[in-house]
């Protein structure tokens, strides 16, 4: 199966300071049709305004990805992380019993991001955060696993959860494969680009889910950035 989502047809809120659009039910956006994909719970792309962001709230129970799109965002949290996370790069925290944080755009330019939650394995593990650059041209033409709870993806950042974060570039006319599994959920996002699966076509920030394949291939009919979650 191959569903596709397209950007328009997503729930959200212009907030001013936060444009956010919402792939899966979130805040004040219910559709019983967009709760989960899997483990996958959240997929929001939000716009966040200079010298804007979320200010110190918590979390509980949550693998919380940030793939930075445009811009970058600055992360703080009660167990004394800091960081920064650039475009194309990637941050993860695990809120396991219980973390604080803020999640601001300090830059002069809007910066854009894809807010990913997947739903961990088990409850009450230890919270962290970790953050990582991804060049691009290290996953210029394939799939490179940007967060992990599989075993073997000891290069990723680590998450509590039977999922992959993956991010991959790819030229217009060139053609990606992903292996999937019986039983998984795929959930793919160009963030730039239009592409093609299958009889569905794809273009930028539209959502696409997938399963019951053995094989995902993705032909880009122009330059494309994507994202992919693998879940169980």
């Amino acid at each position: 199966m191959i569903e596709l989502r397209p950007f328009k047809s997503l729930g959200g809120a212009n907030h001013g300071w936060l444009d956010a659009h919402h792939h899966f039910s979130f805040s004040d956006y219910h559709d019983p049709a967009r709760t989960n994909w899997g483990r996958l719970r959240v997929w929001n792309d939000d716009t966040i305004a200079p010298k804007t962001g979320f200010p110190t709230h918590p979390h509980r129970d949550m693998e919380i990805v940030t793939y930075v799109r445009t811009g970058a965002i600055t992360h703080q949290d009660s167990l004394g992380n800091t960081g920064r996370t650039e475009a194309g790069d990637v941050q993860v925290m695990s809120a396991g019993t219980g973390i604080r944080h803020s999640e601001h755009n300090l830059e002069d330019v809007p910066t854009t991001v894809f807010q990913i939650w997947i739903m961990p394995d088990r409850r009450g593990e230890e919270p962290g955060w970790g953050a990582r650059p991804f060049p691009k041209d290290d996953r210029a033409g394939r799939f490179v696993t940007l967060a992990s709870g599989r075993a073997g993806d000891d290069d990723a950042l680590p998450i509590n959860a039977d999922a992959r974060v993956l991010g991959a570039t790819v030229k217009a006319g060139d053609t990606l494969t992903y292996a999937t599994e019986p039983g998984r959920h795929a959930y793919m996002v160009p963030a730039t680009g239009r592409v093609q699966i299958g009889d569905v076509e794809a273009q930028a920030r539209d959502g696409i889910a997938i399963t019951g394949l053995d094989t995902i291939t993705v032909t880009a009919i122009e330059d494309t950035e994507l994202v992919l979650v693998d879940a169980a």
